[in-house]
């Protein structure tokens, strides 16, 4: 399981014309799932997510989590983080996690970061849509269950 999270002042997510989610000061979390992940690569990525300390202290340091500052979570689908672009001018998409099974997955992620978190919204699985994102910082992880960077 893979994800772009980025630190933001503000984030929505549009289908079809219709606004379907929106936070405040918080993280945008774009989520990837490959074919060999579950529900522990999920625990784990929810983990992370939710204890990164990347938000400033009195200080001025990155010292606080989302969960200290009672950030919101905007999580969008995006299987497109497992496009291997290695060979060709063509991603190939043949590792990341399709159809009924990725969105059990997706949203079993959901409901674990729902029980860390004030206010969490989505996107909408598998649609076309439209996500406004303004980073804050700005400040973009990329995290991998598997750990392979």
């Amino acid at each position: 399981m893979r994800a772009v999270v980025q630190r933001v002042k503000y984030s929505s997510v549009t289908v079809e014309g219709k606004m379907v989610g929106e936070i405040k000061k918080g993280f945008n979390v774009l989520l990837g799932i490959s074919k060999d992940d579950n529900i522990e690569d999920a625990k784990y990525l929810k983990d992370k997510i939710v204890n990164l300390r990347v938000f400033e202290d009195e200080e001025g340091k990155l010292n606080r989590s989302l969960k200290d500052v009672d950030g919101e979570l905007l999580i969008v689908s995006q299987f497109t983080l497992y496009g291997d672009c290695r060979k060709g001018r063509r991603p190939n998409f043949m590792e990341a996690l399709g159809g009924a099974e990725a969105e059990k997955l997706y949203l079993e992620f959901v409901a674990l970061c729902k029980e860390e978190v004030k206010k969490l919204e989505t996107g909408v699985f598998g649609a076309e849509m439209d996500v406004d994102i303004r980073n804050d910082g700005p400040v973009t992880l990329i995290i991998d269950s598997k750990k392979v960077f």
